[in-house]
């Protein structure tokens, strides 16, 4: 049954605010970075643009048809890769201005579409990139997934930090709820374990996470946070380049505390990201 029971005003102007970040780096973009490669294997800086036309207007129904085989692509590992990769292919040919107008048509959509629903809706069942879960715990999803991209494209251009701090404490709480995964079931960390993270930068938080029969948040400690085995004080954009597995993310930026062994399992094994 859905779980991720979350509010759709707070959930709803995140993801428009987070649209509007993407949408004002595209645009400052210069043509060369546009069309310079990214940070992503096999994409320029624009193919990350129609990636996110792409999701969004396949939420509003959307569908374009594949202009060739992908599956033997070295960056595509799976069906949503290849889904992905379709509307890339489809947007890659069209002028800059063209992909640009279709970002802000989609926005336009798509916001009108998520101040319409009741919170009944948002609280709805459905089908998430974590699995079975509510439509709104996929907009905290797409959430995540935009701010990412947006640190993305930041990372292939300028270097330039994320500033807005609101999209920025969705996302955290979406890799959040993904954390006791990552330690449990990808890390294996042993039952009885406690592991923390000091998150840094923007909306700085702490998560503990405590494995017992199987990994879950919990708000403190029995012992306090003195008791947890491993402490790893990580900072927010590179915590969401870890997680991504993108060739900028920094696990030697790491501090890890206690258990180095169960640390480096666990930044090993981060990546998560479909």
């Amino acid at each position: 049954m859905p779980t991720t029971i979350l509010p759709l005003a707070e959930v709803t102007e995140g993801l428009i605010a987070q649209w509007a970040a993407i949408a004002d780096v595209a645009a400052a973009l210069t043509d060369e970075q546009w069309s310079a490669a990214s940070v992503l294997p096999g994409w320029t800086n624009a193919d990350i643009v129609a990636h996110i036309i792409g999701t969004e207007s396949m939420l509003d129904g959307r569908d374009v048809e594949a202009t060739r085989t992908v599956s033997a692509l070295d960056h595509v590992r799976n069906p949503i890769g290849e889904l992905n990769e379709k509307w890339v292919d489809h947007y890659r040919p069209k002028p800059r201005a063209e992909v640009l107008a279709a970002l802000d048509e989609i926005i336009t959509v798509r916001t009108a579409a998520l101040r319409a629903m009741t919170q009944e809706q948002f609280d709805a069942p459905s089908m998430t990139p974590a699995g079975a879960d509510t439509y709104g715990r996929f907009m905290r999803i797409r959430i995540f997934d935009c701010w990412t991209h947006e640190i993305d494209l930041r990372d292939g251009t300028d270097g330039s930090a994320v500033t807005d701090p609101v999209p920025a404490s969705l996302a955290l709480d979406e890799i959040g709820a993904s954390l006791p995964f990552v330690v449990g079931k990808r890390a294996d960390a042993p039952k009885g374990s406690k592991v923390l993270f000091d998150i840094t930068g923007l909306t700085a938080r702490t998560v503990r996470i405590d494995v017992g029969d199987r990994a879950s948040l919990v708000e403190e400690f029995d012992g306090g946070d003195a008791s947890a085995d491993v402490r790893l004080r990580i900072d927010a954009a590179n915590l969401a380049r870890c997680a991504g597995g993108r060739r900028d993310a920094s696990p030697d930026a790491v501090e890890i505390d206690g258990d180095a062994a169960l640390g480096n399992a666990i930044l090993n094994r981060m990546n998560y990201v479909i």
